[in-house]
């Protein structure tokens, strides 16, 4: 099995605090090692993972001469959007927030939530993810915050539950996001500003990382963050990464695994990710039942996948320290591809799942590192 991320050391958990603390912020640590600073602009470039950046650099300019002084981080685990942004915005391991996913266990009411798009409105944000973020703490010390993005994410469940306390700044193409960003910064002396961009991840899910369409993107955002920083005020702190890479599977190797019952016997739930399967049995399978299907992942896809309970993954440290009311949310057994393979349950997902290229999700290096670039303007 692959070792835990490095939480506390080198993830997407030290990014913020680090920050705060080079701001002046107490409570923090600062284990990035950042210099004190008035101004910091976090730049999120989603799907930017390092090995895929590593690979096109030469459709990256303005990223390129950085690349050398870039800091390699873990994503934490799982390798996905929702569990990234979240650990990246609260500045602790996903065990700690509890957004543990794309698709999570509700153990109260025994039902999947998608933490991206799919809350049901009896679900309180808040109460789920109860930890305060860096935003808020920095607000609190006189840090004007901000978040530049797309208008659909402004006041979504994931914002309020993991990204909650900047002033949301709404700008739809990139570039106008470049602008809004520059603004924010001409206005305040003091700033946390995050600024995010999903255009490369949606090139990579659907034409995959190594596409025109996906190198196409990566120019254009070289180029606007280029723009970007630029246009920010002298001795701002400028901090661009990533949330996951990608892994491209071939429609060969995307698997209902639904059509197979001996892989879903006695199994109530599937959540997960498609390269990070949770499977939650229903309430009193035995222990022989659940060893049962165990054995028939392991003879059907062992050496595709890396096969392991829900205490075993916890007992890793791939979520860092768990809280035990956050335990639940996780599956009973998990799936976890090794190689270039993809798992859905087809009777859950639409048909345009399977036509997913880029997948993230599991552990491998391609799918977990992502660039941290540390860059200071004259």
């Amino acid at each position: 099995m692959p070792a835990a991320p490095a939480y506390g050391a080198a993830t997407l958990s030290e990014i913020l605090p680090s920050a705060a603390r080079a701001l002046g912020i107490p409570g923090y640590a600062n284990p990035l090692g950042l210099a004190p600073t008035k101004r910091v602009a976090v730049i999120m470039v989603d799907g930017l993972g390092w090995n895929q950046l590593k690979s096109h650099l030469g459709h990256a300019p303005f990223l390129r001469p950085l690349f050398e002084r870039a800091q390699k981080l873990g994503t934490g685990f799982p390798s996905t959007t929702a569990t990234s942004l979240s650990s990246l915005a609260i500045g602790a391991a996903p065990g700690e927030h509890g957004m543990l996913g794309y698709d999570v266990i509700d153990p109260a009411r025994r039902r999947v939530v998608n933490q991206l798009g799919g809350w049901p409105g009896d679900l309180d944000p808040l109460s789920w993810q109860p930890l305060p973020t860096v935003f808020e703490k920095a607000a609190e010390h006189g840090i004007h915050t901000a978040t530049v993005s797309i208008a659909q994410f402004s006041d979504s469940s994931l914002t309020r539950a993991a990204l909650r306390g900047p002033k949301f700044v709404a700008a739809r193409q990139p570039a106008a996001r470049a602008r809004a960003t520059a603004e924010v910064f001409a206005a305040q002396r003091n700033a946390l500003v995050y600024t995010y961009f999903n255009e490369l991840d949606k090139a990579g899910h659907k034409f995959g990382v190594d596409s025109p369409q996906w190198r196409d993107t990566l120019e254009e955002l070289d180029y606007v963050i280029k723009t970007l920083v630029s246009r920010l005020p002298e001795q701002t702190t400028v901090l661009i990464t990533g949330d996951h890479g990608m892994v491209d599977v071939p429609a060969s190797q995307r698997i209902d695994y639904s059509l197979q019952p001996e892989l879903i016997e006695g199994v109530e739930l599937t959540s997960g990710e498609p390269r990070g399967v949770q499977l939650t049995f229903a309430e009193g399978t035995d222990a022989a039942q659940r060893a049962k299907v165990r054995e028939a992942w392991q003879r059907a896809y062992g050496s595709k996948a890396w096969i392991l309970s829900r205490e075993e993954a916890v007992e890793l440290g791939y979520f860092g320290a768990v809280r035990p009311e956050f335990l639940p949310r996780l599956g009973d057994l998990m799936i976890l591809a090794a190689e270039a393979i993809a798992f859905y349950d087809g009777r859950r997902v639409k048909p345009m799942a399977f036509e997913m290229v880029g997948q993230h999700g599991s552990l491998t290096a391609a799918e977990r590192f992502v660039p941290l670039f540390v860059h200071r303007t004259a």
